[in-house]
């Protein structure tokens, strides 16, 4: 493996790498000693990890649908939305085209977590807010775009 073009034998003599391997622990014996869940269990994931499962799960299940029509659509989540003089705040947006820039559509996570009481609640905001900005996007009715819009 290589560093800034430098070859492995010139990293192994260089001072700035350290003589002995770096402590995990501190002086006095405390501190992590390893990690504290497998990388394989649901504990590992973070929140917005999941966030982002459900938003490209709720996506594929659009592109299944609509393939020609939102081959080229990029499905973004972003923190929150930006902040604006308006009304409420934004569960969604859309963005269309733009010269070399692809149409998106955009899911703000920390408003629609606040407004879903349980997962299963989360996961059906999330479609549904999907489900709405892609209408929007592609000038049609939610109900057209999936029938089991607005149904638990």
């Amino acid at each position: 493996m290589t560093r800034c073009g430098a070859s492995v034998a010139a990293m192994a003599t260089s001072p700035i790498e350290p003589s002995r391997p770096a402590r995990r622990r501190d002086r006095r014996g405390r501190g992590l000693r390893g990690t504290l869940a497998p990388g394989d269990v649901p504990l590992r994931r973070s929140r917005s990890d999941a966030f982002d499962d459900l938003v490209i799960e709720s996506a594929v299940r659009l592109q299944r649908r609509w393939t020609g029509q939102l081959g080229a659509v990029e499905f973004l989540v972003e923190d929150v939305p930006p902040s604006e003089d308006g009304g409420g705040i934004a569960l969604g947006a859309f963005r269309r085209a733009a010269g070399e820039l692809p149409a998106r559509v955009i899911v703000y996570r920390r408003p629609v977590e606040t407004r879903a009481a349980s997962e299963r609640a989360r996961a059906v905001l999330v479609h549904d807010v999907v489900i709405e900005q892609v209408a929007e996007l592609l000038g049609l009715e939610p109900e057209t775009i999936d029938p089991d819009y607005g149904t638990d």
